[in-house]
C-alpha cells in the first residue's frame, strides 16, 4: 500500500482504509497528497483483497479541499501552471473513484468543503457523523467548482438546488445533506467509527464480480437509455451465471446458509 506523511492506507477484513492526514490544517490538499491519493486508489484497486475501499480524514474534519495560502503564493506569482496541474491530477482521482471495480464510501467524521466536499461526491456512497457538513466554498474565495463537482453535485440534487449551493456556498449539516440523497446515513459521533466499520465490512463480505457489476450498472441506468441498459443487464447476467460467486450463492441458499464469498 501506498503511505506518507499525509496519506494513510491499511486492509483488513476485505475493508481498504484511506486516511487523509493534516488534522492541524483540516486536511486541506497539499499537491504531493493529491498524487498520493491517486497512487493509493491505484494500488487498493489491483488488490483483489480489498473489497471495498473507505476514504476518511484524520482528526476532526474529511476534508477542507484545497490549501489556500498555497493558492495565494501562486496569485502572487502570477502563475497557473501548478494551478492546472492541481486540476489534472484532481481529475485524475475522480475517474478513478468511478473506474475501480471496488465499491467506494466517503466517511465524513466532520467538515467536507471545496474540493473536500465533492471528493466526498465522487466517491460511491457517503455516511456521515451527526458533526458532517458539505460546503461548496468555491464562491467565497471567487472561484467555481472543481474535483468534478459541476457533474456530481447536480446529479444527487437536481440543477437548481446545485446552483444554490454552489452560488451561496452554504453549509449543509448532516441532517439536511440526508434528506437532499448527499449523505447515505448519519451516525452519533461516538458509534461513527464502529458504524462505519460494519457497514464497509458487510459490502466487502458480497461477491467482488457481482459488485463490480451492480457498480457499473448503476452509473450506466443514470444516464443511458433503456434499451442500452437492458442490454447490459443480460450480458451481465450471463457472463456472471456459471461463475463461482453465484453457484455458492444458489447453493448456499438452498442450503440455509450464509454464503462464503471468496
Amino acid at each position: 500500500m501506498i503511505d506518507s506523511e499525509h496519506i494513510v492506507s491499511e486492509t483488513q477484513a476485505g475493508v481498504g482504509r484511506i486516511t487523509l492526514n493534516r488534522p492541524d490544517v483540516k486536511n486541506a490538499f497539499t499537491d504531493a497528497m493529491r498524487e498520493q491519493l491517486r497512487d493509493a486508489l491505484q494500488a487498493m484497486a489491483g488488490d483483489r483483497q480489498v473489497r471495498c475501499i473507505v476514504i476518511t480524514g484524520a482528526g476532526d474534519s474529511f476534508c477542507a479541499g484545497g490549501d489556500i495560502s498555497s493558492m495565494v503564493a501562486l496569485q502572487e506569482r502570477d502563475d497557473t501552471s501548478v494551478l492546472e496541474e492541481r486540476i489534472r491530477v484532481a481529475a485524475e482521482v475522480v475517474g478513478l473513484l468511478r473506474a475501480v471495480r471496488q465499491p467506494v464510501i466517503a466517511a465524513l467524521n466532520g467538515a467536507a468543503a471545496g474540493g473536500g466536499a465533492n471528493l466526498a461526491l465522487a466517491c460511491d456512497m457517503r455516511l456521515g457523523s451527526e458533526r458532517a457538513f458539505f460546503s461548496q466554498s468555491f464562491i467565497k474565495i471567487g472561484l467555481v467548482p472543481d474535483w468534478g463537482g459541476f457533474y456530481l453535485l447536480p446529479q444527487l440534487v437536481g440543477t437548481a438546488k446545485a446552483m444554490e449551493l454552489m452560488l451561496t456556498g452554504a453549509r449543509i449539516k448532516a441532517t439536511e445533506a440526508l434528506h437532499l440523497g448527499l449523505l447515505n446515513a448519519v451516525y452519533a459521533n461516538e458509534d461513527f467509527e464502529t458504524a462505519v466499520t460494519e457497514f464497509a465490512e458487510r459490502i466487502a463480505a458480497g461477491p467482488a464480480d457481482a459488485m463490480a457489476t451492480i457498480k457499473s450498472g448503476t452509473y450506466l441506468g443514470a444516464s443511458a437509455p433503456l434499451s442500452e441498459v437492458l442490454a447490459f443487464e443480460s450480458a451481465a447476467q450471463t457472463s456472471l451465471f456459471l461463475g463461482d460467486e453465484a453457484r455458492e450463492g444458489m447453493r448456499a441458499f438452498l442450503d440455509k446458509r450464509n454464503p462464503e464469498f471468496r
